[in-house]
Order: C-alpha cells, then sequence, then structure tokens
C-alpha cells in the first residue's frame, strides 16, 4: 500500500494535490505556441517570397487554432483583440490520451 506524498491525502488509489504542492515548479519557463494554420510550398516557391506576399494556410477564418505548450498540443482556442494587441481565448482544452 502506498503512503499518502507530503501534502496529499492517500484516497481511493490516488493522492489529492493541492495547489501548495505544485508551488516548486510555479516558475519554471513553459514556451507556449499558437499556431494559424499550415502549408507547403517547394523550395523554389519559398525562395520567392518577399514583403507582400500572401501565403494561404489550411485554415478557414475563424477556424480554431491550435495552443502548444513545449510543442504539445494541450488546447485550441480563437483569435481576440486586447487593447490593440494579439490574443487567444481558449475554447477546447485536448485531454491527454
Amino acid at each position: 500500500m502506498n503512503a499518502p506524498a507530503a501534502g496529499g491525502e492517500f484516497s481511493g488509489g490516488y493522492i489529492e494535490r493541492t495547489a501548495a504542492d505544485l508551488e516548486a515548479v510555479f516558475d519554471v519557463p513553459v514556451r507556449i505556441s499558437v499556431v494559424l494554420g499550415r502549408t507547403k510550398m517547394p523550395v523554389s516557391q519559398l525562395l520567392k517570397l518577399d514583403t507582400g506576399t500572401i501565403i494561404e494556410l489550411d485554415r478557414q477564418v475563424g477556424e480554431a487554432v491550435e495552443i502548444f505548450i513545449n510543442d504539445r498540443l494541450v488546447a485550441r482556442g480563437e483569435i481576440v483583440l486586447v487593447e490593440n494587441r494579439l490574443g487567444v481565448t481558449m475554447t477546447e482544452i485536448i485531454k491527454p490520451q
């Protein structure tokens, strides 16, 4: 039988954790990326890109964007405007499999 972890309580096969148990990792930096869309093109076309070139993506206007944390898909969301800056509001959390 497993003993409870410090600050946690053993109950029914799992250990309950509180926010205080995670305090040691609160300052660990993570990289958050929001992917608007993707496309593929040959190198010859890539070399022709210049200021003002439009790159068509695989998404429609208003379609959800993907939110990655350290290269792992964790959520989907919508682009929003926050005080003249772009932001993302999460609309769906992706559960780990």
